[in-house]
């Protein structure tokens, strides 16, 4: 049994009609991501939309002192939350903490100590209790300090720490800008995950073979669309956001700079949006009124 929930969310990431979907979603036992793999195969999907993934909200803070550099997600219900005087200076205190505590994972968190005494535990409570909403920390990463590090926050929802070889610092901070908006997967091509590529070229291919096109202009046409997903998805390959005449590649190859690590952070990212059915909410609500 396929429920109307499972068919409303492959509606939303793919954009597929409801029959569709719940005839796909049928075909695979309810398995949604290969569910979304086949309508994208059979070419009436084109990219996962995703578009409901996305709920969470809360603040991206990086904080530095002399040997490292730390960013972190901070989690609220609401947007108004997430802009609160309060919540912003905890999420800076935690930042802080981060930076001078041996903790090494987030759940270990709750004991670290602010600078004002109170463990991040005991200060998160304090703040649940005082703006009503849950809050906490969802994650963070802790780097050594680099001489060429590159450095962007926008908005407070999107975070971005890239290491190069370079010793510019603008170029850095327009790199770390460039990852911020562009989103890349990886460095290279070489560092894409197996798995998302084998997915991807079994869905070209199939996508190609529809075409009716002769064998070899399909493997032409397959080999064409593989470099150019590797291209849209990887930092080197990426045109570079603030010239998109030339690639993030090109870029720093001109400059003689290679990129060696970076980290992404952006607000409620892969976390799945609680659905709510305010009919069915309303009805409950007149119903316990009427007891």
């Amino acid at each position: 049994m396929i429920s109307a929930a499972a068919v409303k969310k492959l509606r939303e990431r793919t954009g597929v009609g409801m029959m569709e979907c719940k005839k796909a979603l049928l075909e695979v036992g309810g398995d949604m991501e290969l569910a979304i793999e086949n309508l994208r195969k059979s070419g009436k999907a084109k990219a996962d939309k995703k578009s409901n993934r996305v709920a969470a909200d809360g603040r991206i803070v990086i904080s530095s002192n002399k040997k490292y550099t730390v960013i972190i997600e901070v989690n609220s219900e609401t947007d108004f939350v997430a802009k609160d005087e309060n919540f912003i200076q905890f999420s800076k205190s935690v930042a802080d903490a981060i930076l001078i505590s041996k903790v090494e994972q987030v759940q270990d968190l709750n004991l670290v100590l602010l600078d004002n005494g109170k463990t991040i535990e005991e200060a998160r409570v304090e703040l649940v209790s005082k703006v009503g909403e849950n809050i906490f920390v969802r994650r963070y990463k802790k780097i050594s300090n680099s001489q060429n590090m590159g450095i962007y926050i926008h908005g407070a929802r999107i975070g971005a720490i890239v290491v190069a070889s370079d010793d510019d610092s603008n170029l850095s901070h327009d790199i770390a800008m460039h990852i911020a908006a562009s989103n890349p997967i990886c460095i290279q091509q070489s560092d894409v995950p197996t798995n998302i590529l084998e997915r991807e070229q079994r869905i070209i291919i199939k996508q190609s073979e529809r075409s009716g096109k002769s064998p070899e202009i399909v493997k032409k046409m397959v080999q064409g669309r593989i470099t150019k997903f590797l291209n849209e998805i990887t930092l080197m390959g990426q045109p570079f956001v603030k010239d998109p005449v030339i690639s993030v590649g090109e870029i720093l190859k001109n400059a003689n700079v290679i990129v060696s690590k970076f980290i992404r952070y952006e607000v409620g990212e892969g976390i799945e949006k609680k659905e709510n059915d305010f009919v069915k909410e309303v009805i409950n609500q007149i119903t316990e009124n009427k007891k």
